[in-house]
């Protein structure tokens, strides 16, 4: 099977390349570069007007598999992630059972080739059970193929079970994904501690909770080699540290998501429970923090910590509802609109965050548009205005604190293995 894309912009920020290009894709492989490519194709994808950048890589979503089909299933969340543009996810390990062993590992291996649209990377968890007091079997879930380690959803307490198991972690090579938030700190609170969680009357999260969890756990990553990820960042002194960590040479790196970047704590005075996640939405100086950040390139990835759940588990009262929501399906939208075109990033600088840079963290394949390499492209519409119709969503959630908004820019087809897996919204069978 061949494909031709042609006429499309490519933006391949690990060759620096930003030109019009052509692309020859045979049995899943690009064979060919260049402009005006003369090679016949069994299929020919025209993407005039259109950005063509390596597969996009989403390194932090949760697809409720195994054990919660009643919030997603492999086939829904892969097919919401085909349709917002990634070829590659990476889900986490909070599940039922908990991906905890190579024997999990192996059955959701099994599942995800026969139900997946998009390729898709298992996070195994760091203890067993995430309970934080024993580790979880690391090396044979190496040996199953797990991307990385995270106890995501959950902040591993113990100093010395932490400093254990990235010592572990380093040896078998891999980076361990670290949820930071205090949990004493934050006990019962339901959104960010400042004025507006006064006013409103709710418990709220201190920043200080994730500063001192980010501080801990670089001064580890110092002293044992490993290298950690320090996911869904959201306090300026968390950014801060991370920038620090990084001139001095500390393995760390860290993950933005979205809402972060757009949304602050103003957004829950009307005790709307499509807002509430964890971390929380924080107040301006937080947000403007964790933006300049991503500017930097203090903070290496854009992530959607995409977490679906049912409409009866979040309709209901502020402090028993759950905390995450869907953002796969908004998530380029999100970023083209509030940061590409209103000139905060540039198109390189998104592509590294969301392709380039979550490859080479996960150390796997993508992030690059060369002959020889896998085709996992993204077409982007970087013009095209739509408004986030949640009940739409390929998710099976369709709770999103984007529905309504109007963004400026769209995925417009989604290659994996040199198979349109997604063209013009469409998400193929």
């Amino acid at each position: 099977m061949t494909l031709l894309v042609k006429n499309g912009r490519v933006v391949n920020p690990a060759k620096k390349q930003d030109e019009l290009c052509d692309i020859y894709i045979e049995d899943g492989i690009i064979r060919a570069m260049g402009p005006h490519l003369s090679l016949q194709a069994d299929d020919t994808l025209d993407a005039s007007g259109l950005t063509v950048t390596p597969g996009l890589i989403d390194m932090h979503v949760h697809l409720r598999q195994p054990g919660q089909s009643g919030k997603e299933t492999l086939d829904s969340g892969t097919a919401a992630a085909a349709a917002g543009g990634f070829t590659r996810v990476a889900t986490m390990p909070n599940t039922s059972p908990v991906i905890d062993s190579a024997l999990i590992a192996d059955g959701l291996r099994y599942h995800i080739e026969k139900e997946s649209h998009v390729k898709v990377e298992i996070i195994g968890a760091v203890s067993k059970g995430m309970e934080g007091r024993e580790l979880a079997a690391m090396g044979g879930m190496v040996k199953a193929g797990v991307a990385a380690f995270s106890d995501d959803g959950h902040y591993v307490e113990n100093c010395d079970f932490m400093r254990k198991a990235m010592e572990y972690s380093s040896m078998l090579k891999k980076v361990i994904i670290d949820h930071c938030e205090d949990t004493h700190l934050i006990a019962d609170g339901v959104m960010h501690e400042g004025a507006v969680s006064a006013a409103l009357g709710l418990k709220g999260r201190p920043a200080v909770a994730e500063d001192i969890a980010v501080a801990r756990d670089i001064l580890l990553a110092q002293a044992t080699g490993c290298a950690v990820h320090i996911a869904h960042i959201s306090t300026k002194n968390a950014v801060a540290m991370v920038r620090r960590a990084k001139a001095a040479g500390i393995p760390v790196t860290a993950e933005a998501t979205p809402h972060h970047v757009i949304f602050t704590d103003e957004a829950l005075r009307t005790y709307d429970t499509r807002f509430k996640v964890n971390p929380p939405l924080r107040s301006e100086e937080h947000r403007a923090a964790v933006l300049a950040g991503l500017q930097d390139g203090t903070i290496d990835a854009i992530v959607t910590d995409h977490a679906p759940h049912s409409w009866d588990e979040k309709d209901r009262e502020f402090n028993a509802a759950p905390s995450g929501f869907v953002g796969l399906e908004t998530c380029v939208g999100a970023v083209l609109t509030h940061l590409y075109h209103t000139g905060r990033m540039d198109l390189t600088a998104i592509v590294e965050a969301m392709s380039v840079r979550p490859a080479a963290i996960l150390q796997v394949p993508g992030g690059v548009l060369a002959e020889g390499c896998a085709a996992d492209l993204t077409l982007l519409d970087l013009q095209a205005e739509w408004t986030v119709q949640a009940k739409n969503f390929y998710s099976q959630s369709k709770l999103s604190p984007f529905d309504g908004m109007v963004f400026k820019g769209k995925p417009a087809a989604t290659i994996v293995d040199g198979r349109i897996v997604m063209k013009r919204g469409e998400v193929s069978a």
